[in-house]
Protein backbone atom coordinates (compact mmCIF):
# COMPACT_ATOMS: atom_id res chain seq x y z
CA UNK A 1 0.00 0.00 0.00
CA UNK A 2 2.15 2.90 -1.25
CA UNK A 3 1.51 6.29 0.31
CA UNK A 4 -0.02 8.88 -2.00
CA UNK A 5 2.60 11.63 -2.24
CA UNK A 6 1.84 13.20 -5.62
CA UNK A 7 -1.41 13.53 -7.59
CA UNK A 8 -2.09 14.79 -11.10
CA UNK A 9 -5.55 16.27 -11.51
CA UNK A 10 -7.22 17.25 -14.80
CA UNK A 11 -11.00 17.00 -15.02
CA UNK A 12 -13.92 18.16 -17.11
CA UNK A 13 -16.55 17.35 -14.47
CA UNK A 14 -15.48 19.41 -11.47
CA UNK A 15 -18.29 18.24 -9.16
CA UNK A 16 -16.99 17.89 -5.59
CA UNK A 17 -13.39 18.32 -6.76
CA UNK A 18 -12.30 21.13 -4.46
CA UNK A 19 -13.42 19.30 -1.32
CA UNK A 20 -11.74 16.10 -2.48
CA UNK A 21 -8.43 17.78 -3.25
CA UNK A 22 -8.47 19.64 0.08
CA UNK A 23 -8.64 16.23 1.74
CA UNK A 24 -5.71 15.02 -0.38
CA UNK A 25 -3.72 18.12 0.58
CA UNK A 26 -4.38 17.44 4.25
CA UNK A 27 -2.31 14.24 3.84
CA UNK A 28 0.55 16.24 2.38
CA UNK A 29 -0.15 15.19 -1.22
CA UNK A 30 1.53 17.41 -3.82
CA UNK A 31 -0.98 18.55 -6.42
CA UNK A 32 -0.15 18.94 -10.13
CA UNK A 33 -2.94 20.25 -12.33
CA UNK A 34 -3.89 21.69 -15.73
CA UNK A 35 -5.72 24.71 -17.11
CA UNK A 36 -9.15 25.40 -15.70
CA UNK A 37 -8.82 22.65 -13.11
CA UNK A 38 -5.72 24.30 -11.65
CA UNK A 39 -7.47 27.67 -11.56
CA UNK A 40 -10.48 26.22 -9.73
CA UNK A 41 -8.23 24.62 -7.13
CA UNK A 42 -6.28 27.85 -6.60
CA UNK A 43 -9.51 29.79 -6.22
CA UNK A 44 -10.41 27.25 -3.51
CA UNK A 45 -7.20 28.04 -1.62
CA UNK A 46 -5.30 24.90 -2.65
CA UNK A 47 -1.62 25.05 -3.56
CA UNK A 48 -1.14 23.74 -7.11
CA UNK A 49 1.79 23.15 -9.46
CA UNK A 50 0.95 23.91 -13.10
CA UNK A 51 1.54 21.01 -15.48
CA UNK A 52 3.80 23.21 -17.64
CA UNK A 53 5.96 24.08 -14.60
CA UNK A 54 6.21 20.37 -13.76
CA UNK A 55 7.11 19.22 -17.27
CA UNK A 56 9.12 22.29 -18.24
CA UNK A 57 7.12 22.38 -21.48
CA UNK A 58 4.33 24.90 -22.17
CA UNK A 59 0.74 23.95 -22.90
CA UNK A 60 0.19 24.63 -26.59
CA UNK A 61 -2.19 24.31 -29.56
CA UNK A 62 -5.21 25.43 -27.52
CA UNK A 63 -4.48 22.79 -24.88
CA UNK A 64 -4.18 19.90 -27.31
CA UNK A 65 -0.68 19.29 -25.99
CA UNK A 66 -0.16 19.46 -22.25
CA UNK A 67 -0.04 16.04 -20.57
CA UNK A 68 1.53 14.00 -23.38
CA UNK A 69 5.00 14.24 -21.87
CA UNK A 70 7.59 11.74 -20.50
CA UNK A 71 7.46 13.39 -17.08
CA UNK A 72 3.76 12.58 -16.89
CA UNK A 73 3.74 9.10 -18.38
CA UNK A 74 7.06 8.12 -16.84
CA UNK A 75 5.72 9.16 -13.43
CA UNK A 76 2.61 7.04 -13.96
CA UNK A 77 4.23 3.97 -15.54
CA UNK A 78 7.34 3.46 -13.42
CA UNK A 79 7.20 0.23 -11.40
CA UNK A 80 8.10 1.13 -7.83
CA UNK A 81 9.59 -2.31 -7.15
CA UNK A 82 11.80 -2.27 -10.25
CA UNK A 83 15.27 -0.85 -9.56
CA UNK A 84 15.92 -0.15 -13.24
CA UNK A 85 12.66 1.83 -13.57
CA UNK A 86 13.42 3.90 -10.51
CA UNK A 87 16.96 4.62 -11.69
CA UNK A 88 15.65 5.61 -15.14
CA UNK A 89 13.17 8.16 -13.81
CA UNK A 90 15.73 9.49 -11.32
CA UNK A 91 18.22 10.20 -14.12
CA UNK A 92 15.48 11.84 -16.22
CA UNK A 93 14.29 14.02 -13.34
CA UNK A 94 10.88 12.35 -13.31
CA UNK A 95 8.92 12.13 -10.07
CA UNK A 96 6.50 9.26 -9.41
CA UNK A 97 2.82 10.19 -9.72
CA UNK A 98 0.83 8.11 -7.23
CA UNK A 99 -2.70 9.24 -8.05
CA UNK A 100 -4.37 10.33 -11.28
CA UNK A 101 -7.72 12.14 -11.07
CA UNK A 102 -9.10 12.49 -14.59
CA UNK A 103 -12.43 12.54 -16.38
CA UNK A 104 -12.81 13.11 -20.07
CA UNK A 105 -14.08 15.72 -22.52
CA UNK A 106 -17.85 15.47 -22.89
CA UNK A 107 -17.88 13.84 -26.30
CA UNK A 108 -21.18 12.00 -25.87
CA UNK A 109 -22.99 15.12 -24.65
CA UNK A 110 -21.51 17.12 -27.52
CA UNK A 111 -22.79 14.80 -30.25
CA UNK A 112 -26.12 14.29 -28.46
CA UNK A 113 -26.90 17.99 -28.86
CA UNK A 114 -26.40 17.71 -32.62
CA UNK A 115 -22.89 19.13 -32.95
CA UNK A 116 -21.32 19.25 -36.39
CA UNK A 117 -18.47 16.89 -37.21
CA UNK A 118 -15.73 19.49 -36.61
CA UNK A 119 -16.98 20.25 -33.09
CA UNK A 120 -17.40 16.57 -32.32
CA UNK A 121 -13.81 15.85 -33.39
CA UNK A 122 -12.54 18.71 -31.23
CA UNK A 123 -14.21 17.09 -28.22
CA UNK A 124 -12.29 13.83 -28.58
CA UNK A 125 -10.00 13.61 -25.56
CA UNK A 126 -6.46 12.37 -26.27
CA UNK A 127 -4.34 13.07 -23.20
CA UNK A 128 -7.00 11.90 -20.74
CA UNK A 129 -7.41 8.36 -22.08
CA UNK A 130 -3.64 8.03 -22.52
CA UNK A 131 -3.02 8.91 -18.88
CA UNK A 132 -5.88 6.71 -17.67
CA UNK A 133 -4.50 3.71 -19.51
CA UNK A 134 -0.98 4.33 -18.21
CA UNK A 135 -2.13 4.70 -14.61
CA UNK A 136 -4.50 1.72 -14.86
CA UNK A 137 -1.78 -0.50 -16.27
CA UNK A 138 0.33 0.40 -13.22
CA UNK A 139 -2.55 0.13 -10.75
CA UNK A 140 -0.42 -1.83 -8.28
CA UNK A 141 1.26 1.48 -7.47
CA UNK A 142 -1.06 4.18 -8.88
CA UNK A 143 -4.63 5.10 -7.93
CA UNK A 144 -6.65 6.16 -11.00
CA UNK A 145 -9.82 8.06 -10.12
CA UNK A 146 -12.24 8.64 -13.00
CA UNK A 147 -15.61 8.85 -11.23
CA UNK A 148 -16.57 11.67 -8.88
CA UNK A 149 -18.70 9.19 -6.91
CA UNK A 150 -15.49 7.47 -5.76
CA UNK A 151 -14.15 10.55 -3.96
CA UNK A 152 -15.78 9.91 -0.54
CA UNK A 153 -14.69 6.24 -0.35
CA UNK A 154 -11.10 7.12 -1.24
CA UNK A 155 -10.95 9.86 1.40
CA UNK A 156 -12.42 7.48 3.99
CA UNK A 157 -9.81 4.83 3.19
CA UNK A 158 -6.94 7.32 3.35
CA UNK A 159 -8.19 8.59 6.69
CA UNK A 160 -8.11 5.05 8.05
CA UNK A 161 -4.67 4.23 6.63
CA UNK A 162 -2.86 7.54 7.06
CA UNK A 163 -2.82 8.44 3.36
CA UNK A 164 -2.53 4.98 1.77
CA UNK A 165 -4.77 3.35 -0.84
CA UNK A 166 -4.89 -0.43 -0.96
CA UNK A 167 -3.92 -2.50 -3.99
CA UNK A 168 -7.41 -3.99 -4.04
CA UNK A 169 -8.99 -0.52 -4.22
CA UNK A 170 -6.54 0.42 -6.96
CA UNK A 171 -7.51 -2.70 -8.91
CA UNK A 172 -11.22 -1.83 -8.67
CA UNK A 173 -10.50 1.75 -9.75
CA UNK A 174 -8.37 0.54 -12.67
CA UNK A 175 -10.88 -1.88 -14.11
CA UNK A 176 -13.58 0.79 -13.88
CA UNK A 177 -11.19 3.16 -15.65
CA UNK A 178 -10.58 0.71 -18.49
CA UNK A 179 -14.37 0.35 -18.83
CA UNK A 180 -14.59 4.14 -19.12
CA UNK A 181 -12.04 4.37 -21.91
CA UNK A 182 -13.67 1.42 -23.70
CA UNK A 183 -17.04 3.17 -23.56
CA UNK A 184 -15.48 6.45 -24.65
CA UNK A 185 -13.81 4.90 -27.67
CA UNK A 186 -17.03 3.04 -28.49
CA UNK A 187 -18.97 6.32 -28.45
CA UNK A 188 -16.49 7.89 -30.86
CA UNK A 189 -16.48 4.85 -33.13
CA UNK A 190 -20.27 4.58 -33.20
CA UNK A 191 -20.65 8.30 -33.90
CA UNK A 192 -18.25 8.22 -36.83
CA UNK A 193 -19.71 4.96 -38.16
CA UNK A 194 -23.20 6.33 -37.64
CA UNK A 195 -22.66 9.11 -40.16
CA UNK A 196 -23.24 6.50 -42.88
CA UNK A 197 -26.53 5.44 -41.27
CA UNK A 198 -28.03 8.75 -42.35
CA UNK A 199 -27.33 7.62 -45.92
CA UNK A 200 -29.08 4.32 -45.29
CA UNK A 201 -25.93 2.32 -44.59
CA UNK A 202 -25.44 0.41 -41.37
CA UNK A 203 -22.09 0.83 -39.56
CA UNK A 204 -19.24 -1.52 -40.40
CA UNK A 205 -18.67 -1.98 -36.67
CA UNK A 206 -21.09 -1.47 -33.79
CA UNK A 207 -19.90 -1.29 -30.20
CA UNK A 208 -21.96 -0.96 -27.04
CA UNK A 209 -21.23 -1.17 -23.35
CA UNK A 210 -23.56 -2.34 -20.62
CA UNK A 211 -23.14 -2.18 -16.87
CA UNK A 212 -24.36 -4.99 -14.66
CA UNK A 213 -27.39 -3.78 -12.78
CA UNK A 214 -28.52 -6.98 -11.12
CA UNK A 215 -27.58 -10.62 -10.69
CA UNK A 216 -30.74 -12.63 -11.33
CA UNK A 217 -31.75 -15.74 -9.43
CA UNK A 218 -31.93 -17.55 -12.77
CA UNK A 219 -32.75 -16.96 -16.42
CA UNK A 220 -35.80 -18.03 -18.41
CA UNK A 221 -35.56 -21.39 -16.62
CA UNK A 222 -34.13 -22.29 -13.21
CA UNK A 223 -31.18 -24.18 -14.70
CA UNK A 224 -29.98 -21.06 -16.58
CA UNK A 225 -27.80 -18.41 -14.93
CA UNK A 226 -28.55 -14.79 -15.81
CA UNK A 227 -27.85 -11.13 -15.04
CA UNK A 228 -29.49 -7.84 -16.01
CA UNK A 229 -27.34 -5.16 -17.66
CA UNK A 230 -28.15 -1.51 -18.29
CA UNK A 231 -27.10 0.38 -21.41
CA UNK A 232 -24.82 3.15 -20.15
CA UNK A 233 -25.92 5.42 -23.00
CA UNK A 234 -29.67 5.01 -22.40
CA UNK A 235 -31.52 8.32 -22.64
CA UNK A 236 -35.14 7.26 -22.83
CA UNK A 237 -37.74 5.41 -20.73
CA UNK A 238 -36.68 1.85 -19.99
CA UNK A 239 -36.98 -0.88 -17.41
CA UNK A 240 -33.29 -0.48 -16.63
CA UNK A 241 -33.87 3.12 -15.48
CA UNK A 242 -37.26 2.56 -13.83
CA UNK A 243 -37.55 3.28 -10.11
CA UNK A 244 -38.71 0.21 -8.22
CA UNK A 245 -40.94 1.41 -5.40
CA UNK A 246 -41.86 -1.96 -3.97
CA UNK A 247 -41.32 -5.67 -4.25
CA UNK A 248 -38.58 -8.23 -4.59
CA UNK A 249 -36.07 -8.07 -7.40
CA UNK A 250 -37.33 -8.49 -10.94
CA UNK A 251 -36.77 -11.88 -12.53
CA UNK A 252 -35.50 -12.49 -16.07
CA UNK A 253 -39.04 -13.10 -17.35
CA UNK A 254 -40.40 -10.10 -15.40
CA UNK A 255 -37.89 -7.88 -17.18
CA UNK A 256 -38.73 -9.26 -20.62
CA UNK A 257 -42.49 -8.88 -20.07
CA UNK A 258 -42.19 -5.48 -18.39
CA UNK A 259 -40.15 -4.20 -21.32
CA UNK A 260 -42.90 -5.22 -23.74
CA UNK A 261 -45.58 -3.69 -21.51
CA UNK A 262 -43.70 -0.38 -21.29
CA UNK A 263 -43.25 -0.26 -25.05
CA UNK A 264 -46.95 -0.91 -25.67
CA UNK A 265 -48.46 1.43 -23.05
CA UNK A 266 -46.45 4.32 -24.47
CA UNK A 267 -48.36 4.00 -27.75
CA UNK A 268 -51.43 5.61 -26.14
CA UNK A 269 -52.24 9.22 -25.34
CA UNK A 270 -55.67 8.63 -23.78
CA UNK A 271 -55.90 6.96 -20.34
CA UNK A 272 -55.07 3.32 -21.02
CA UNK A 273 -54.24 -0.02 -19.45
CA UNK A 274 -52.42 -2.95 -21.02
CA UNK A 275 -51.86 -6.41 -19.53
CA UNK A 276 -49.18 -8.71 -20.92
CA UNK A 277 -48.25 -12.32 -20.37
CA UNK A 278 -45.14 -13.88 -21.89
CA UNK A 279 -44.59 -10.60 -23.79
CA UNK A 280 -47.96 -10.85 -25.57
CA UNK A 281 -50.89 -8.50 -24.86
CA UNK A 282 -53.74 -10.40 -23.22
CA UNK A 283 -55.69 -7.27 -22.29
CA UNK A 284 -55.87 -3.64 -23.37
CA UNK A 285 -58.45 -0.91 -23.00
CA UNK A 286 -59.02 2.84 -23.03
CA UNK A 287 -61.32 4.83 -20.77
CA UNK A 288 -62.36 8.46 -20.75
CA UNK A 289 -63.96 7.92 -17.34
CA UNK A 290 -61.29 6.46 -15.06
CA UNK A 291 -58.08 4.48 -15.00
CA UNK A 292 -59.84 1.86 -12.88
CA UNK A 293 -62.38 1.34 -15.67
CA UNK A 294 -59.56 0.94 -18.22
CA UNK A 295 -57.98 -1.73 -16.00
CA UNK A 296 -61.29 -3.54 -15.46
CA UNK A 297 -61.99 -3.64 -19.20
CA UNK A 298 -58.46 -4.81 -19.98
CA UNK A 299 -58.64 -7.53 -17.34
CA UNK A 300 -61.95 -8.78 -18.74
CA UNK A 301 -60.31 -9.59 -22.10
CA UNK A 302 -58.49 -12.65 -20.72
CA UNK A 303 -58.70 -12.89 -16.94
CA UNK A 304 -57.08 -16.34 -16.97
CA UNK A 305 -53.93 -15.15 -18.75
CA UNK A 306 -53.88 -11.93 -16.71
CA UNK A 307 -53.17 -13.99 -13.59
CA UNK A 308 -49.48 -13.42 -12.86
CA UNK A 309 -49.29 -10.86 -15.66
CA UNK A 310 -47.69 -7.45 -16.15
CA UNK A 311 -49.90 -4.36 -15.95
CA UNK A 312 -48.97 -1.15 -17.75
CA UNK A 313 -50.77 2.13 -17.09
CA UNK A 314 -50.18 5.59 -18.54
CA UNK A 315 -51.63 7.68 -15.73
CA UNK A 316 -50.85 8.00 -12.02
CA UNK A 317 -52.36 5.01 -10.23
CA UNK A 318 -55.15 6.02 -7.86
CA UNK A 319 -56.76 4.10 -5.00
CA UNK A 320 -59.64 2.67 -7.08
CA UNK A 321 -57.26 1.30 -9.69
CA UNK A 322 -54.96 -0.10 -7.01
CA UNK A 323 -57.87 -1.89 -5.31
CA UNK A 324 -58.89 -3.48 -8.62
CA UNK A 325 -55.34 -4.64 -9.34
CA UNK A 326 -54.90 -6.01 -5.82
CA UNK A 327 -57.79 -8.43 -6.27
CA UNK A 328 -55.71 -10.71 -8.52
CA UNK A 329 -52.11 -11.92 -8.43
CA UNK A 330 -50.03 -9.51 -10.52
CA UNK A 331 -46.27 -9.72 -11.00
CA UNK A 332 -45.47 -6.13 -12.00
CA UNK A 333 -47.29 -2.81 -12.30
CA UNK A 334 -45.64 -0.12 -14.43
CA UNK A 335 -46.97 3.43 -14.24
CA UNK A 336 -45.79 7.03 -14.31
CA UNK A 337 -46.52 7.28 -10.57
CA UNK A 338 -48.62 5.92 -7.70
CA UNK A 339 -50.65 7.93 -5.21
CA UNK A 340 -49.81 7.40 -1.53
CA UNK A 341 -53.13 5.61 -1.02
CA UNK A 342 -52.47 3.39 -4.05
CA UNK A 343 -49.04 2.48 -2.68
CA UNK A 344 -50.54 1.64 0.70
CA UNK A 345 -53.00 -0.72 -0.99
CA UNK A 346 -50.57 -2.40 -3.36
CA UNK A 347 -47.69 -2.80 -0.92
CA UNK A 348 -49.87 -5.08 1.15
CA UNK A 349 -49.29 -7.61 -1.66
CA UNK A 350 -45.95 -9.25 -0.90
CA UNK A 351 -45.20 -10.55 -4.39
CA UNK A 352 -46.09 -7.53 -6.50
CA UNK A 353 -43.44 -5.18 -7.95
CA UNK A 354 -44.18 -1.50 -8.54
CA UNK A 355 -42.16 0.31 -11.21
CA UNK A 356 -42.29 4.07 -11.63
CA UNK A 357 -41.49 5.44 -15.10
CA UNK A 358 -42.57 9.11 -15.17
CA UNK A 359 -41.96 9.48 -18.91
CA UNK A 360 -44.91 7.18 -19.70
CA UNK A 361 -47.23 10.19 -19.61
CA UNK A 362 -45.41 11.59 -22.65
CA UNK A 363 -46.42 8.47 -24.53
CA UNK A 364 -45.03 7.88 -27.98
CA UNK A 365 -43.20 11.24 -27.90
CA UNK A 366 -40.84 9.92 -25.21
CA UNK A 367 -39.67 7.05 -27.40
CA UNK A 368 -36.56 7.49 -29.48
CA UNK A 369 -35.43 5.78 -32.65
CA UNK A 370 -32.59 3.46 -31.73
CA UNK A 371 -31.06 0.29 -33.03
CA UNK A 372 -32.86 -2.88 -32.02
CA UNK A 373 -30.48 -5.79 -31.52
CA UNK A 374 -31.03 -9.52 -31.45
CA UNK A 375 -28.29 -12.03 -30.73
CA UNK A 376 -27.87 -15.15 -32.81
CA UNK A 377 -25.15 -17.74 -32.32
CA UNK A 378 -21.97 -16.13 -33.57
CA UNK A 379 -23.54 -12.86 -34.61
CA UNK A 380 -25.87 -9.95 -34.06
CA UNK A 381 -28.88 -8.67 -35.98
CA UNK A 382 -29.26 -4.90 -36.04
CA UNK A 383 -32.33 -2.99 -37.20
CA UNK A 384 -34.24 0.22 -36.60
CA UNK A 385 -36.73 0.15 -33.76
CA UNK A 386 -40.24 -0.40 -35.15
CA UNK A 387 -41.56 3.14 -34.70
CA UNK A 388 -42.82 4.07 -38.15
CA UNK A 389 -46.52 4.14 -38.76
CA UNK A 390 -49.07 5.31 -41.28
CA UNK A 391 -51.78 7.95 -41.16
CA UNK A 392 -54.84 5.74 -41.15
CA UNK A 393 -57.07 8.71 -42.01
CA UNK A 394 -55.29 8.77 -45.37
CA UNK A 395 -54.60 5.04 -45.79
CA UNK A 396 -55.84 3.11 -48.82
CA UNK A 397 -59.38 1.80 -48.54
CA UNK A 398 -59.25 -1.39 -50.62
CA UNK A 399 -62.97 -2.27 -50.47
CA UNK A 400 -66.14 -0.77 -51.88
CA UNK A 401 -67.24 0.34 -48.44
CA UNK A 402 -65.20 2.79 -46.39
CA UNK A 403 -65.00 2.30 -42.62
CA UNK A 404 -67.41 4.33 -40.49
CA UNK A 405 -66.05 6.82 -37.98
CA UNK A 406 -66.42 4.29 -35.15
CA UNK A 407 -64.86 1.52 -37.21
CA UNK A 408 -61.90 3.73 -38.09
CA UNK A 409 -61.36 4.56 -34.43
CA UNK A 410 -61.46 0.85 -33.60
CA UNK A 411 -59.04 0.05 -36.44
CA UNK A 412 -56.57 2.63 -35.10
CA UNK A 413 -56.74 1.04 -31.65
CA UNK A 414 -56.38 -2.51 -33.01
CA UNK A 415 -53.43 -1.49 -35.23
CA UNK A 416 -51.53 -0.20 -32.17
CA UNK A 417 -52.11 -3.48 -30.34
CA UNK A 418 -51.30 -5.91 -33.16
CA UNK A 419 -47.81 -4.43 -33.55
CA UNK A 420 -46.95 -5.87 -30.13
CA UNK A 421 -48.40 -9.36 -30.62
CA UNK A 422 -46.04 -12.15 -31.67
CA UNK A 423 -46.46 -13.06 -35.32
CA UNK A 424 -48.57 -14.47 -36.87
CA UNK A 425 -50.80 -11.96 -35.08
CA UNK A 426 -54.53 -11.37 -35.28
CA UNK A 427 -56.41 -8.94 -33.02
CA UNK A 428 -60.14 -8.33 -32.60
CA UNK A 429 -61.09 -5.03 -30.96
CA UNK A 430 -63.64 -2.29 -30.50
CA UNK A 431 -62.67 1.37 -30.38
CA UNK A 432 -61.67 1.15 -26.72
CA UNK A 433 -61.18 -2.54 -25.84
CA UNK A 434 -59.19 -5.51 -27.04
CA UNK A 435 -61.60 -8.41 -27.62
CA UNK A 436 -59.48 -11.37 -28.67
CA UNK A 437 -55.87 -12.16 -29.53
CA UNK A 438 -54.36 -14.89 -31.69
CA UNK A 439 -50.59 -14.91 -31.32
CA UNK A 440 -47.54 -16.76 -32.57
CA UNK A 441 -49.22 -19.36 -34.77
CA UNK A 442 -47.64 -20.92 -37.82
CA UNK A 443 -50.70 -20.14 -39.95
CA UNK A 444 -52.63 -16.87 -39.92
CA UNK A 445 -56.03 -18.51 -40.09
CA UNK A 446 -55.25 -20.43 -36.89
CA UNK A 447 -54.44 -17.12 -35.20
CA UNK A 448 -57.84 -15.84 -36.41
CA UNK A 449 -59.64 -18.84 -34.92
CA UNK A 450 -57.75 -18.60 -31.63
CA UNK A 451 -58.59 -14.90 -31.31
CA UNK A 452 -62.30 -15.66 -31.71
CA UNK A 453 -62.03 -18.56 -29.24
CA UNK A 454 -60.34 -16.27 -26.69
CA UNK A 455 -63.08 -13.68 -27.06
CA UNK A 456 -65.82 -16.30 -26.55
CA UNK A 457 -64.02 -17.73 -23.52
CA UNK A 458 -64.10 -14.23 -22.02
CA UNK A 459 -67.78 -13.82 -22.95
CA UNK A 460 -66.89 -10.85 -25.12
CA UNK A 461 -68.85 -10.40 -28.33
CA UNK A 462 -66.98 -10.12 -31.63
CA UNK A 463 -70.14 -8.83 -33.30
CA UNK A 464 -69.41 -5.37 -34.67
CA UNK A 465 -65.71 -5.61 -33.85
CA UNK A 466 -62.80 -4.96 -36.19
CA UNK A 467 -59.81 -7.15 -37.06
CA UNK A 468 -56.13 -6.22 -37.35
CA UNK A 469 -53.49 -8.44 -38.94
CA UNK A 470 -49.76 -7.73 -38.53
CA UNK A 471 -49.04 -8.97 -42.08
CA UNK A 472 -51.10 -9.59 -45.21
CA UNK A 473 -53.73 -12.30 -45.43
CA UNK A 474 -52.26 -14.89 -47.82
CA UNK A 475 -55.74 -16.36 -48.48
CA UNK A 476 -59.32 -15.25 -48.02
CA UNK A 477 -59.92 -17.73 -45.20
CA UNK A 478 -58.79 -15.26 -42.51
CA UNK A 479 -61.33 -12.69 -43.70
CA UNK A 480 -64.04 -15.35 -43.93
CA UNK A 481 -63.31 -16.30 -40.30
CA UNK A 482 -63.58 -12.65 -39.29
CA UNK A 483 -66.90 -12.24 -41.08
CA UNK A 484 -68.22 -15.41 -39.48
CA UNK A 485 -67.32 -13.93 -36.08
CA UNK A 486 -69.25 -10.75 -36.86
CA UNK A 487 -66.35 -8.38 -37.55
CA UNK A 488 -67.24 -5.50 -39.84
CA UNK A 489 -63.85 -4.00 -40.77
CA UNK A 490 -60.27 -5.16 -41.33
CA UNK A 491 -56.88 -3.50 -41.25
CA UNK A 492 -53.88 -5.22 -42.80
CA UNK A 493 -50.72 -4.32 -44.75
CA UNK A 494 -51.80 -5.80 -48.10
CA UNK A 495 -49.20 -6.87 -50.62
CA UNK A 496 -50.19 -10.50 -51.19
CA UNK A 497 -50.41 -11.97 -54.69
CA UNK A 498 -53.95 -12.88 -53.63
CA UNK A 499 -54.93 -9.40 -52.45
CA UNK A 500 -57.82 -9.26 -54.93
CA UNK A 501 -59.16 -12.56 -53.62
CA UNK A 502 -59.05 -11.15 -50.08
CA UNK A 503 -60.66 -7.87 -51.17
CA UNK A 504 -63.42 -9.78 -52.95
CA UNK A 505 -64.09 -11.74 -49.76
CA UNK A 506 -64.38 -8.54 -47.76
CA UNK A 507 -66.76 -7.04 -50.34
CA UNK A 508 -68.89 -10.19 -50.29
CA UNK A 509 -69.26 -9.78 -46.52
CA UNK A 510 -69.83 -5.99 -46.81
CA UNK A 511 -66.72 -5.39 -44.74
CA UNK A 512 -64.52 -2.31 -44.95
CA UNK A 513 -60.80 -2.99 -45.40
CA UNK A 514 -57.81 -0.67 -45.05
CA UNK A 515 -54.39 -1.43 -46.52
CA UNK A 516 -51.56 0.16 -44.55
CA UNK A 517 -48.70 -0.83 -46.83
CA UNK A 518 -46.67 -1.57 -43.70
CA UNK A 519 -46.39 -4.82 -41.77
CA UNK A 520 -45.42 -5.30 -38.13
CA UNK A 521 -43.84 -8.76 -37.74
CA UNK A 522 -42.70 -9.36 -34.16
CA UNK A 523 -40.65 -12.51 -33.69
Amino acid sequence: MPKIERALISVTDKTGLADFVKELSSFGVEIISTGGTAQLLRDSGIQVIDISDYTGFPEMMDGRLKTLHPKVHGGLLALRDNINHLEAIRKAGIKPIDMLVVNLYRFEETVAKGALLAEAIENIDIGGPAMIRAASKNHQFVSVVTDVRDYPAIVEEMQKTGGLVSEQTNFELARNAFSLTARYDAAISNYLQGIDVERGEFPLTYTVQYKRKQLLRYGENPHQKAAFYSDLAIDQPSISTAEQLWGKELSYNNIMDADAALDLIMEFEDPACVILKHSNPCGAALSSTSLAEAYTKAFAVDSTSAFGGIVGLNRKVDADTARAISEVFTEVVIAPDFSDEAKNILTKKKNIRLLKVPEIVDGFQAKKQTFFTRRVIGGLLLQDRDMKDVDLDKAQVATKREPSADELQALKFAWKIVKFVKSNAIVYATKDQLIGVGAGQMSRVDSSRIAVMKARNACLSTQGSVVASDAFFPFRDGVDEAAKAGATAVIQPGGSVRDQEVIDAANEHDMAMIFTGMRHFRH
